[in-house]
């Protein structure tokens, strides 16, 4: 294999555990806040705004994933 070939696949593999841990980090995050606000409606308002939180850092983590895969296959700089 060619070095730009390794550096396609790394950059594959690095979108695809991006998308896999943002996955699984924002159906962590809406199952808490469902079983949250089930036991305790009255704190809904509260709830969401940390859940939109977590979901903001689980997604940063997707970027920076899609980030190192376009660095790797050599669309940016």
């Amino acid at each position: 294999m060619a070095v730009g070939e390794l550096a396609q696949f790394g950059a594959g593999i690095a979108i695809g555990f991006g998308a896999i841990g943002a996955g699984l980090g924002i159906g962590l995050a809406t199952k808490g806040l469902m079983e949250g606000i089930s036991r305790q409606p009255e704190i809904a308002g509260k709830a969401i705004g940390y859940f939109l939180v977590g979901a903001a850092l689980a997604e940063a983590c997707a970027i920076y994933a899609f980030i190192i895969a376009l660095k790797l296959s050599g669309m940016i700089g």
